[in-house]
């Protein structure tokens, strides 16, 4: 297989991969269907955040928040069902309890570990090592800048923690199970090692005093932009909208089985940051997942640092690491 050059890269040399939008399909349909799925993302990003920024204080609370992902979320598998973007990312039983358990796994085990040593703790210590009152300033700024801010700050911690995952092998391992699923769909983005969860959720937004309402702001960014993600649902999203961010196409290319696409597209909601880098990749792919598509086990999930870590340190003991090379994907089909 050829591929396609992408600056000095060659993608979909291992596996097919789909390179720029011209080549991507759009919506099939009558007028009405191919104007939802074009107008729906933009109109529910606008909405949500009219609705944080002018909704009373009793309401605009966290509780509501979750109440609003998981009404978000239950809308978005029905649009699964209705315009799929690949009958073979279809859901099955088994795909949706694996992704419930992960789900559950996220809103318990990671969120312990975000109490006791996640962002809230490394902030404290950071805060009390600098003298924050010269930036008083920056937090008196209008309400939507901060939610703006408090988003891009985030997404930029992000980007650099997921690149590292894949450069650096410590991580690579806590982050490779997330590169065995198959398909994406909406709760996807829950399935992988706690640690690893754990991890990628770390920002550093909280350094400074923002208002809280621009934090619920903020999160309804990532809520109505982040969530397409992992979604079997075709849009005919905007020029503009997949130049500032982070698309199913986007991210569908970097779960790929080609190995140089999976280098790209690293942001969670930006993906301008990958624009900047020179590590973003227009287009969408299929074929997802490693080893030729094999399909992780959750008890293998939960073991495959240490059963790794262990073969890595074994492999190179007492020798010098190569970046490039134990960071790269396994390509062979052994399933």
């Amino acid at each position: 297989m050829n591929g396609t050059k992408v600056g000095n890269r060659i993608i979909g040399a291992d596996a097919p991969v789909t390179v720029g939008w011209e080549n991507v399909p759009r919506v099939e349909g009558g007028p009405l269907k191919q104007a939802f799925f074009s107008y729906f993302q933009p109109v529910m990003l606008f909405a949500a955040i009219a609705f944080w920024y002018y909704a009373p204080n009793e309401i605009a609370v966290a509780s509501t928040a979750f109440m609003a992902f998981v009404g978000f979320s239950l809308f978005l598998m029905i649009l699964e069902w209705i315009n799929p973007r690949h009958d073979s990312w279809n859901i099955t039983w088994k795909e949706f309890a694996t992704d419930i358990f992960y789900v559950g796994i996220g809103m318990t085990v990671v969120t312990m570990m975000e109490v006791y040593f996640g962002e809230d703790v490394i902030v404290e210590l950071v805060q009390g090592s600098f003298d924050w009152d010269s930036f008083a300033w920056f937090v008196g700024l209008p309400l939507l800048v901060q939610a703006l801010t408090i988003s891009l700050i985030f997404d930029f911690g992000q980007y650099w923690m997921h690149r590292g995952m894949h450069n650096w092998q410590p991580l690579w391992i806590f982050h490779a199970p997330h590169h065995y699923i198959t398909q994406l769909n909406v709760y996807k983005g829950a399935v992988g090692h706690p640690i690893e969860l754990f991890l990628i959720g770390l920002g550093i937004g909280g350094f400074f005093d923002f208002l809280p309402r621009a934090f619920l702001i903020a999160g309804t960014i990532g809520l109505t932009v982040g969530m397409y993600q992992h979604i079997n649902c075709r849009f005919n999203s905007p020029g503009w909208w997949r130049f500032l961010f982070n698309t199913t196409d986007h991210h569908s290319i970097h779960h790929s089985q080609d190995y140089e696409a999976t280098r790209s597209n690293y942001g969670a909601i930006w993906i301008i940051f990958d624009r900047m880098f020179g590590t973003c990749v227009d287009g969408e792919a299929e074929q997802l997942g490693m080893e030729g598509g094999r399909r992780m086990q959750i008890s293998e999930t939960m073991i495959y640092p240490w059963t790794e870590g262990r073969k890595v340190w074994r492999e190179w003991r007492g020798k010098p690491i190569a970046v490039e090379e134990t960071a790269k994907l396994p390509t062979s089909s052994n399933s």
